[in-house]
């Protein structure tokens, strides 16, 4: 936009898919360049069927929640502006079911991977992710839907 006029979109430090990119990829390079023992070493316990069952459930998560930006017409990446406030389906039990399953895809990865120090840097992604992008989402929508948004964040919880 031009003359000044402001933005019409949450203004997040990062697309979110990016965020968790970056922190599994800076979890890894830790591993390697420490040389920490990988989670299966520590525990004795592959990984691989824990990880399949949390990265199908976070898939599943997250194109549903996707679909019903779609159905609803408004647009799912971070930066494009909201053109309607969705609190359908799973939108009913979480204001955030696709990073909900960004989350289980993340661990499931750290699972599969083995990666100790991903694992460890969830709680610092997870504070990146409220404070960058949640908190910023939040206020745009309240800015852009008013009350009917405050109802809503009444009603439903954040995460779970």
């Amino acid at each position: 936009m031009s003359g000044g006029e402001e933005e019409d979109h949450a203004g997040v430090i990062a697309h979110p898919p990016v965020l968790y990119l970056g922190f599994l990829l800076a979890g890894l390079a830790a591993d390697w360049a420490f040389g920490l023992p990988s989670l299966t070493s520590l525990s004795g316990i592959s990984g691989i069927l824990p990880a399949a069952v949390l990265g199908a459930a976070g898939f599943a998560l997250l194109f549903a929640a996707a679909w019903h930006f779609v159905k609803a017409g408004t647009n799912i990446p971070t930066h494009r502006p909201s053109t309607a406030l969705v609190t359908q389906g799973l939108y009913r039990f979480s204001r955030n079911p696709i990073y909900l399953g960004l989350t289980l895809i993340y661990l499931a990865l750290v699972l599969g991977l083995g990666s100790l120090a991903a694992l460890a840097l969830l709680p610092a992604l997870l504070a990146v992710m409220e404070i960058g992008v949640i908190r910023r989402e939040e206020r745009y929508l309240e800015g852009k839907f008013g009350e009917a948004y405050r109802a809503y964040k009444q009603r439903v919880r954040r995460w779970l």
